[in-house]
């Protein structure tokens, strides 16, 4: 966590992303009932702010999958046995119940591990003046850092709450965390959020 004292944060020009939290994935971690529990007392916290709030989903519709190099990582993941599990239209791949998006949210579908490569998430980032982001992921070590990076080099600021990423490996987590992300992120409590806040 960082030992800056950050600088506020205008709601109104930022966004909550709340990255594959989707019923596929909460699962792969030990704490998934926690951070359930804490991504909806977060979306609570931005709606009362009137920040917006992003969801960020991975699934594969018919052809997303057609040039995939058979070398690249995602052919790896995405093998002809796990399709079915992974398409667009699956549960697996499906927003969970419980921090259900509404009318006015971001909702992307991305067919990477980064939140933007293949989403029009920056085009609506920009379209709503937003320039700080706030995130929350699904592990740590895919969608999170892709993402860390990638907004930052987008020029977008970009804050990490610790209590709402997790990765199956608690090692690479915590590198991430306290090491990694410092360079490119701030990396704050959610308590150090709602002071932020306002």
């Amino acid at each position: 966590m960082t030992t800056e004292s950050p600088a506020p944060i205008d709601p109104r020009r930022t966004a909550l992303l709340v990255m594959d939290y989707q019923n596929g994935v909460i699962g792969m971690v030990d704490n998934g009932d926690e951070l359930l529990a804490t991504a909806a007392g977060l979306i609570k916290l931005f709606r009362e702010h009137s920040g917006t709030v992003g969801y960020v989903r991975v699934g594969f519709a018919d052809g997303d999958l057609d040039g995939v190099r058979a070398t690249s990582g995602m052919a790896a993941i995405a093998t002809p046995e796990r399709r079915e599990h992974l398409h667009a239209d699956s549960p697996a791949t499906q927003i969970h119940d419980a921090i259900a998006p509404e009318p006015g949210d971001i909702v992307v579908r991305k067919q990477r591990v980064g939140a933007f490569g293949t989403t029009d998430l920056d085009e609506q980032l920009q379209a709503r003046g937003i320039d700080t982001l706030v995130l929350a992921g699904i592990s740590t070590s895919g969608v999170v850092m892709s993402t860390v990076f990638d907004a930052y080099d987008r020029d977008y600021r970009v804050i990490v709450l610790e209590e709402a990423v997790a990765d199956r490996d608690e090692e690479i987590h915590r590198v991430l965390l306290d090491k990694i992300f410092p360079k490119r992120a701030t990396v704050i409590s959610v308590r150090d959020l709602q002071g932020l806040l306002g």
